[in-house]
């Protein structure tokens, strides 16, 4: 997510020709889409975050599950 929001607000101000970034090609920002698309779709695979996030998320559930059941 840290790597979509600059893509993101960078892509926002060349359009709008906002200062700095209005002379700033449009090949960087469509770099950074390529590095974010590699990123997602093939290191966070190889490094095992997305099965952690899901793994965590299923943890936490379960742990409010318990949680509730003995606090009655």
């Amino acid at each position: 997510m840290l790597l979509i929001v600059p893509i993101v607000v960078l892509s926002i101000l060349r359009y709008f020709e906002v200062g700095p970034f209005a002379n700033l090609s449009w090949w960087w920002i469509g770099g950074l889409f390529a590095i974010a698309f590699v990123w997602f779709e093939f290191i966070e695979r190889m490094l095992g975050l997305d099965k952690r996030k899901a793994h965590e998320s299923l943890e936490k559930a379960r742990r409010e599950r318990v949680n509730k059941a003995f606090k009655k």
